[in-house]
């Protein structure tokens, strides 16, 4: 925190900034202390009595600053002690409160009554603190998470970090804890004994979405009532007539029966589901669960009641009488009495500060009011935002729900009318099975609205996405993304970028001011406005001589320079893109070459065609573009240096050359030129300079020819470029001649040519920048070639035009920090790591070689500048360069480490331009370009090095403490110490990172054995260059293990303590940043200074850019959803819908302010998986604010291979399905008003929810259909037009949610916006050519099953991912392990459906119809089996295939042993794959039953189709059907037992029971074809009904695997599970095989999967390999 202005002794601590830091820190507990009614021991004048409304004593300005400082030093000592105590931010109130009570007593001098002495702390000596307060705690947190056994028991039997915290929410922790802490405390049991839970119960349940987001579902509910009640009157087509209706109106009123029902169920469920939290001391929560039970119950009964009466009158006077409308009277003030919670908060809403107020007032008369209402909590109060922001977001939500109501009324309801009465006045069906309910087709007729249903309950979702795409669009236009996209459009804006960049980047004193006016406002708004648009030309302002000019020369060139360190440009390229510094007398700006091209050609044409017009009029057509203008004048001045320069000076032909010259100048002057020049000459003189510069740029001089061509130029000018012709006397009297003849046979420059030596790059630079000025023809839209290079050169050019804070300097700006957690990931790549080749002979430095083609040509140049010969010598002499080019193209933290130190980088280099004077910066540039005379190049002889710049030359040395007092960047890299230990190359890796940057710092674990137990610090390190080693810094003792709940929190934890500074940014071991972003970061802390709505921010989000999008097809289409989702999808959640929270993304916390509220994420095992989000949580519900600014991005990689990204997507689904049960999304659904609450649901865990939901319509639909064939039902209605109608509009929506459209709506609109309209479509149809379909709708059954068996069964764990190159063929047993039972088994349960369906039903027979119905199911059955074959390399080679195959069988058939990986035995992965089924619960094992008894439906159904059954419909022929089952078990067990007993000693038996078996079945079935209606068909589709049951039993005996283990049964189950396994297999490798075998499918693949430059290299590389081996025979 800073002064404004800055205090006259800077020596001096000023009271006001440490007030202001010290209500800062201890805003929570002082706001504890308040919701506890309890006297903050803060005493800051104890004269002065304590103040009720500022909740403090009251301050003087004397010697409180002293106490002051003491109270802020202990809050932070305390925390950080703490341990994992700090994800508990009440629970260090506690210990603050008790501490600062022991503080202030010492500091009074009071006297202990018990000994008469002065007051000491209640413990002393060395750790005490460590051992008496902290490890108790630590060890109740630790002895809870053992009884969770690694989250494998229910949330409800143990205490999670919320629990333990929410324990301090209550004063019972100072009667029962007390302090010193009382260590007998139920709190602190940690015995088998169970403790109570605190604040609320994580109970596994579907219910949990309804119970959370009640008012969502109620009103979906309450509207699908209605519009069923008006369109079942038929009539016309608009509601509202049906409305008109006296009878209609009362049946709509019956939805508030169904409201009281909805809420009779929500109070069922939060009594249910949360009655363990009842104990002695919360007995009013019990009463308040069975009170709302009671008056739920109460309702129904009262508008049952009373809307019967209402009927019971009508129907007695068979009209609308008074008395019947006095009835409809009564029951609607009976309504309004029920609404008027409702009508209360919708009034409060319109007022939010009224509710925020009310809701942070502790006050016992409002908690007696809201008491009945919800629970009383910490969090999760004010929460609503100003009446701006309001109006926005209600707007949109108001919008989005009305389209779908109507598009749910007109589409979806109203057409499903007519077939529904068709089918209930359907009579005298003819069943084909066993009829069970007599002849009624309710049944039928919720199968055929279940899909109906469904759809219209997730459609929302897509609704939400079309809005939230417009709207995102909107906000980004106004925002001012994407006005630069490319190179043409850089070159329209370039010439304002210094004045943009002057008035974003650099500071300007009086602009600074925290509250600046309304005036300040407006004209910053005007100045923007200018520089945008070009209003006022600003550029003119730049001259080569003003500083402005050079500082943006500076920064503009380092930029250039990063770009060539990291090889996206060439040398050649930098020449093009740099901004050259002023050294040969140039006038004007010498803007980078690029923008120069083919400026100078088109001026030599206008003047070609203007020839006789006047110098004015030449001129002003030249200077309508700024570019010809510089380069004409820098052509010229350029030209007249250089030859100036090679011509000796003291000779007549240099007196010549000046003469020359001047008469030219003098022409222009005077406005003669084109009278006193022939315009059309110059080109001539053109043509000619252009051959000597070549010449002169030559590696290989030839003196000789350098003369004639200046012999060429001199003749053309005196003889051609005059208009008044000269003779010999007057050329000699005009200087334009010698003045003695020259000897015969001799030119005039033979003896006066001098060029400048090879050394003098500086000038060559320059003679090869104006070459392409002379003769640059095309624009130069391709440079530079790599499209990276590009795109960041757009977006930051881009960026400099947006709304930013102004820049303050560099001592003044908000000091951060960056924290990235590391466990074991890869640092740098080894030299056996890029060699190693795959099976396909595919080595990761040949697949990078061939993906980043340019960059590696690019490296190779810099490597021959460096002195490398051959490429073989970067194995041996620049290993390490190659390793480290290789790593900052993966995602290793070296790559990490190098994006983050782009902060130190930029912050030394504006620090300097801070404060340099214009003499510094001048003199500075002339000393940078002399540099490069000297050193050969721009950065010749440089290694890779990232912490030292060029610029840093110029450094007066306090810009490097500046930079180090203002960033610090933290690796959190957990087991460091370990690895020292190991002698593990990472821990050499991470040493060198630290060497080699030196604001990196390095905290770890260490523990150290100290006799019969091991001791735990957290340290941190970094690296003495002067002492040339690793130095500890700090060491922090710690009460146990770091590790309790989830790692990756818990690591950022330990090391939080580390970081310094105002601000904390966040960044995964996957990201990246840029030098050029680095350089905004000062403007984007400046953000925590301005209000966003009624807030300022805690967390600023910051946009990503995600690199690994050129990779693969794969990682195309994974980086393309996920760059909509962290740009367009998170500026809509920012502005407006404000519900923005943290994704784990580059956000900048409020250190301050998260540090006192538990930490930037949570751990709780399990339960806090996706770790990051809970941030995000519990930032909103303490009332924080969580803003989204896109001036500024980070780089971030995401999983390029099908088997990593499906193991990411499980990951999230999972963590989406933990949090549905939390307490966070509950309090978040109950406390956010409406809007806000659809916009957290929708774009959190009802995105993955609706994502479950259509997987499930598709099972509704598709059951639904083939219950209506095998019934009989469909053969009745098969003319009936309306449902086939009807199904259809369904099926349309179905398909377009299913292909995933509705996500890549976002990505056009986002495309669109940034790339422009055609290039976003060109992208989309690409996508779609590469069956990016199948991908999402593959994503779309990942998503689908683990979001769906983690609420049900839990079984959630963290995956990694690997986040390496994907170049390797993945087996048919490694996809078939992991997808087996989330996609192949669900999409061949669906194919045989479909299958059924096409034989039995009779609307399938006519084809068209049958693709109608069936296309879209066809395509997901189709995408979930073919999806990981199609994206895995080498999918389909014939060969690859035969020996997965292969590899598949003895995968199956390898019995192993104890200590067997999955990986190794089937049997072991059919175990692991039911470890979910034994931590679930009663409910969880109850409903797999129920679903698995589906399959036992197939033999329901067929075997009343088969020719044995001769059409009878009896109950007998299922029964008997199961005689077939018996038989076929029989027989399975017969010759199992036989192989088992017979099969290694007496094989001839085991033949012989093999040959009678057969013998038998064959008889059985002659016998049945001739004694009855048997058909040979009838075998075939028996397979159908009783393969099914087969799996169905499986699944069931999977569920009872406790009971069945130990008995014979659990052998055979086994045997058969293996058997369904290796047949499943073969089913699924049938088509695989069958592409295999197929010609040109392998490359066709091959083509799909990766880009067309390793498609052709994968090719190249094979024949070359070929060839070898051909060679070599």
């Amino acid at each position: 925190m800073q002064l404004q202005p800055p205090p006259e002794n800077i020596d001096t601590l000023s009271p006001s900034v440490l007030r202001r830091f010290r209500r800062k820190v201890l805003a929570n507990y002082t706001r504890w202390c308040d919701y506890l009614n309890l006297k903050p021991n803060v005493w800051l004048k104890k004269e002065k009595e304590y103040s009720v409304k500022s909740r403090e004593y009251s301050v003087s300005e004397g010697g409180e600053g002293r106490r002051e400082l003491l109270y802020v030093g202990l809050y932070l000592l305390i925390w950080g002690e703490s341990a994992n105590l700090r994800f508990m931010p009440e629970c260090i109130c506690f210990i603050f409160h008790n501490m600062c009570g022991e503080l202030n007593k010492m500091l009074e001098d009071y006297i202990d009554e018990k000994t008469g002495r002065p007051v000491l702390p209640s413990f002393t000596g060395e750790n005490a603190f460590l051992i008496h307060v902290v490890t108790p705690i630590y060890e109740t947190v630790r002895g809870e998470v053992e009884k969770s056994r690694n989250g494998s028991m229910p949330h409800s039997t143990w205490r999670n970090y919320d629990d333990l915290n929410e324990y301090f929410w209550s004063r019972r922790c100072f009667e029962k804890l007390k302090w010193p802490i009382n260590l007998g405390s139920n709190f602190l049991i940690t015995s088998d004994k169970v403790v109570g839970k605190t604040g609320f119960v994580e109970q596994r349940s579907f219910f949990n979405v309804f119970r959370s987001f009640d008012k969502l579902w109620i009103m979906l509910v309450l509207f699908l009532q209605a519009a069923i009640v008006v369109a079942w009157k038929g009539g016309g087509d608009r509601p509202w007539e049906a409305l008109g209706d006296r009878d209609i109106q009362v049946k709509v009123l019956s939805v508030f029966i169904t409201w009281s029902v909805l809420r009779f169920v929500k109070a069922i469920l939060d009594g249910v589901m949360q009655f363990k939290l009842v104990s002695r001391e919360t007995l009013w929560l019990g009463v308040r669960m069975v009170l709302k039970v009671v008056v739920s119950a109460v309702w129904i009964v009262v508008f049952v009641v009373f809307y019967v009466k209402i009927w019971n009158q009508r129907n007695d006077d068979r009209r609308w009488s008074a008395a019947a409308n006095r009835k409809l009277l009564t029951f609607l003030e009976v309504c309004l009495l029920f609404l008027a919670p409702e009508i209360l908060a919708v009034a409060l809403f319109i007022v939010p500060w009224i509710r925020n107020f009310l809701e942070n007032t502790n006050w016992r008369i409002i908690y007696m009011f809201t008491w009945w209402f919800q629970s009383r909590s910490f969090v999760g109060r004010g929460l609503r935002e100003g009446l701006v922001d309001s109006i926005k977001y209600s707007l949109f939500w108001i919008v989005v729900l009305a389209t779908k109501f109507c598009f749910s009324y007109f589409l979806q309801i109203k057409p499903m009318i007519r077939p529904t009465k068709d089918l209930l006045d359907l009579r005298g069906v003819s069943y084909e099975w066993h009829q069970f309910f007599g002849d009624s087709n309710r049944f039928a007729v919720g199968l055929l609205w279940a899909p109906v249903v469904l759809i219209y309950l997730m459609d929302l979702q897509i609704w939400y996405s079309i809005y939230s795409s417009i709207v995102g669009m909107g906000v980004g236009l106004f925002n001012h993304l994407g006005e630069i996209r490319n190179m043409q459009q850089l070159r329209l804006r370039f010439q304002f970028f210094a004045s943009a960049m002057q008035f974003n980047l650099m500071p300007q004193e009086q602009l600074l001011n925290q509250r600046r006016s309304l005036k300040s406002k407006f004209k910053d708004a005007v100045h923007r406005l200018k520089l945008r648009y070009g209003f006022g030309r600003p550029f003119r302002i730049l001259e080569p001589n003003q500083v402005e000019a050079h500082k943006f020369a500076l920064v503009w060139n380092e930029i250039i320079l990063t770009f060539r360190e990291e090889d996206i440009v060439s040398d050649h390229e930098v020449e093009l893109l740099e901004l050259p510094p002023n050294t040969w007398n140039v006038r004007v700006v010498r803007w980078p070459c690029l923008l120069l091209c083919n400026e100078l050609l088109l001026a030599l044409s206008q003047a070609k065609e203007l020839v006789d017009a006047p110098d004015k009029l030449l001129w002003y057509k030249m200077t309508k573009s700024e570019y010809r203008r510089c380069a004409v004048i820098e052509a010229y001045d350029s030209a007249k240096h250089l030859l100036l320069t090679i011509v000796k000076m003291n000779t007549p032909e240099h007196s010549i050359v000046t003469t020359f010259f001047q008469e030219i100048d003098n022409a222009i002057n005077i406005e003669k030129f084109t009278k006193t020049f022939n315009m059309l000459t110059l080109p001539k003189l053109h043509a000619k300079l252009i051959t000597l510069i070549e010449l002169i740029i030559k590696p290989k001089k030839d003196v000789n020819k350098v003369v004639n061509a200046l012999q060429a130029i001199y003749e053309v000018a005196t003889r051609d470029f005059f208009k008044e012709q000269r003779n010999m006397d007057q050329l000699i009297v005009d200087g334009l001649a010698p003045d003695s003849p020259i000897s015969a046979g001799g030119l005039l420059f033979e003896n006066a040519v001098q060029l400048p030596d090879l050394e003098n790059d500086n000038f060559y630079r320059q003679a090869r920048r104006l070459h392409t000025i002379l003769t640059s023809r095309d624009a130069m839209n391709n440079v530079p070639v790599n499209l990276e290079a590009r795109r960041r050169i757009a977006f930051f050019s881009n960026s400099l035009f947006m709304n930013m804070p102004h820049a303050p300097q560099v001592e003044k700006m908000m000091a951060f920090s960056v924290l990235t957690p590391y466990y074991n990931e890869e640092v740098m790549y080894n030299k056996e790591q890029l060699r190693t080749e795959n099976e396909d002979g595919v080595s990761t430095l040949y697949y990078l070689q061939t993906i980043y083609a340019d960059e590696w040509k690019n490296f190779l140049e810099r490597m021959r500048r460096e002195g490398v010969k051959s490429e073989e010598e970067l194995w041996t002499v620049k290993l390490r360069e190659l390793r480290l080019w290789a790593s900052y193209r993966g995602q290793t933290l070296a790559r990490t480490v190098r994006g983050m130190m782009y902060y130190y980088r930029a912050l030394k280099m504006l620090a300097f331009l801070d404060t340099a004077s214009e003499i510094d910066i001048r003199e500075g540039s002339l000393e940078l370009s002399s540099m490069k005379s000297s050193d050969g190049g721009t950065v010749a002889g440089r290694g890779l090095s990232r912490a030292d710049s060029t610029v840093s030359t110029l450094f007066k040395g306090h810009e490097y403490g500046t930079a180090l007092m203002k960033f610090t960047y933290v690796a959190a890299c957990q087991i460091y110490g370990t690895q020292k230990a190991k002698k593990d190359p990472h821990a050499d890796e991470i040493l060198y990172l630290m060497k080699n940057n030196e604001a990196l710092r390095v905290a770890y674990v260490d523990e150290v054995p100290v006799r019969d137990r091991t001791e735990y610090y957290s340290v941190l390190v970094k690296y003495d260059q002067e002492l040339q080693r690793e130095v500890e810094i700090y060491r922090v003792k710690l009460p146990g293990p770091l590790k309790l709940g989830e790692g990756k929190p818990e690591n950022q934890n330990h090391a939080m303590i580390f970081t310094r500074g105002d601000a904390l940014q966040t960044i995964d071991m996957n990201q990246d940043s840029y030098f050029e972003e680095a350089l905004k970061m000062r403007n984007l802390l400046e953000e925590y200074r301005s209000y966003y709505g009624i807030r300022k921010p805690t967390i600023l989000g910051v946009r990503e850019n995600i690199f690994t999008g050129s990779v693969s097809s794969l990682a195309w289409f994974m980086s393309a959803q996920e760059t909509s989702f962290v740009t367009l999808g998170q500026r809509v959640l920012a502005n407006p819908l404000k519900v923005r929270l943290h994704y784990g993304h580059p956000d900048v916390f409020d250190r301050f302010w998260f540090l006192t509220r538990g930490g930037i994420s949570k751990a709780s095992r399990l339960i806090n998986l996706s770790e990051d989000i809970f941030a995000g949580f519990n930032c909103t519900l303490r009332g924080g604010n969580v803003t989204h600014h896109e001036y500024i991005q980070v780089g971030k990689g995401r999983d390029v291979g099908l088997n990593q990204i499906s193991m990411f997507e499980a990951k999230v689904a999972s963590g989406n399905g933990e949090q549905v049960l939390s307490r966070d999304v509950y309090r978040l659904g109950q406390r956010l008003d409406y809007f806000r609450m659809l916009s957290f649901y929708y774009t959190t865990v009802g995105f993955f929810f609706n994502t479950l939901m259509i997987s499930l319509t598709v099972y509704a639909f598709l059951w639904g259909r083939l219950y209506l064939a095998l019934s009989g039902v469909e053969s009745s209605v098969a003319n009936n037009a309306n449902t086939n109608r009807a199904l259809g509009a369904i099926l349309n929506q179905q398909f377009i949610v299913q292909l995933g459209l509705f996500t890549a709506l976002p990505m056009i609109v986002e495309n669109s916006l940034e790339l422009g309209f055609l290039a976003a479509i060109w992208d989309f149809i690409t996508m779609q050519l590469q069956l990016s379909s199948v991908f999402f709708t593959f994503s779309l059954g990942t998503r689908a099953h683990y979001f769906g068996r983690t609420i049900l069964h839990g079984g959630a764990k963290y995956r990694a991912t690997g986040r390496g190159f994907v170049v390797e063929h993945k087996t048919f047993a490694d996809n078939y392990r992991l997808y087996a039972r989330s996609h192949f088994i669900k999409a061949i349960e669906l194919g045989l459906i479909l299958t059924l369906y096409a034989g039995y039903s009779p609307v399938a027979k006519g084809t068209f119809t049958y693709i109608a119905l069936s296309i879209s199911s066809w395509f997901l059955v189709f995408s979930w089996i073919m999806a990981p074959f199609i994206f895995n390399p080498s999918g389909f080679d014939w060969l690859k295939t035969v020996y997965d195959f292969d590899d598949f069988m003895n995968w199956i058939w390898f019995r192993g042993g104890v200590f067997a990986k999955p990986e190794q035995s089937w049997e072991r992965w059919w175990y692991e794959e039911q470890d979910h089924l034994r931590t679930t619960g009663i409910f969880g094992k109850l409903f797999e039953i129920i679903l698995d008894l589906r399959f036992f439906f197939f033999q329901y159904g067929i075997v009343y189709q088969l020719g044995i059954a001769a059409g009878s419909k009896s109950i007998v022929v299922y029964l008997l059907s199961w005689i077939y089952v018996v038989v076929a078990l029989g027989i399975f067990s017969t010759i199992t037992y036989a192989r088992g007993k017979y099969g290694a000693k007496n094989h001839i038996y085991y033949r012989l029971i093999q040959f009678l078996v057969i013998i038998l079945g064959s008889l059985i079935i002659i016998s049945l074809i001739q004694f009855t209606h048997f058909e040979f068909l009838d075998l075939l589709t028996s397979l159908l009904a009783f393969i099914p049951t087969g799996w169905g039993f499986l699944l069931i005996a999977q569920v009872f695997r406790p009971i069945l283990k130990n008995t014979w049964i659990w052998e055979t189950v086994v045997s058969v599970a293996r058997l369904y396994d290796i047949m499943l297999g073969v089913i699924i490798l049938i088509p695989v095989a069958f592409l295999s075998w197929m010609p040109g499918f392998q490359s066709m693949q091959t083509r799909i999967l990766f880009n067309d430059a390793f498609s052709r290299g994968l090719q190249i590389f094979k024949i070359i390999v070929g060839k070898k081996s051909k060679v070599e025979k």
